[in-house]
């Protein structure tokens, strides 16, 4: 689930933090840049884990900053395909199961790939496993807030760093802008689609 990935980068020390140890300027200042960011490829960075190795810094004219080109190692949440991973529901809709494990949301697992046959409960606005037994079919509500098991099948990164516009952009509608913003820059597709995988309650209390 979580990975650690070497890195480099130039790191910009302002002189009012020149007294304290360049160290603990550097690592503060990195963690500003990527904590809880998403890196396009890489994934989503949680923490500095260390730094490896220290450039020499520069001072450019004009810029009393000291300017170092740093080498270190950063934690980022990049699970591997064919990951088992647990969450929560979030929402369901259309277009599958929005699941949430507390610090990333945008998973989601698309109808094709839940338990079959399933079908989505429009009045309760929920994914319904429509299991059978000798007695007929009996309905599995996967409700909001429950606890699920599934396998990461796919991921999608999403470049969103902006852009300059165009003379094509110029033509397009304020609100094609605004479904282009929302879009996440890092998204999990997930599966429940076999034994063992869904909701916990259904395998726990059988």
């Amino acid at each position: 689930m979580f990975v650690l990935v070497e890195m480099t980068d130039t790191v910009r020390i302002p002189p009012w933090q020149f007294e304290r140890k360049l160290n603990e300027s550097i690592a503060e200042e990195l963690n500003k840049k990527l904590a809880n960011k998403v890196v396009y490829n890489v994934g989503l960075c949680i923490c500095l884990y260390d730094i490896t190795k220290l450039e020499d810094s520069y001072i450019f004219p004009g810029d009393g900053a000291s300017h170092t080109k740093v080498h270190f190692r950063y934690v980022v949440f990049h699970p591997f395909l064919d990951e088992i991973l647990v969450g929560q529901i979030k929402s369901c809709s259309q277009d599958g199961v929005h699941v949430s494990i507390g610090f990333f949301d945008d998973i989601v697992i698309p109808p094709e790939s839940l338990q079959q046959p399933a079908k989505f409960d429009e009045a309760e606005q929920v994914w319904v496993w429509e299991y059978e037994t000798e007695e007929g079919a009996h309905d599995l509500y996967m409700d909001i807030g429950e606890e699920i098991r599934f396998r990461v099948v796919d991921e999608t990164f999403v470049d969103t760093s902006p852009t300059g516009p165009s003379s094509a952009e110029a033509c397009t509608s304020n609100a094609t802008e605004e479904v282009q913003k929302k879009e996440a820059p890092y998204t999990l597709v997930g599966s429940i689609s076999e034994p063992g995988l869904g909701l916990l309650s259904w395998w726990t209390n059988s």
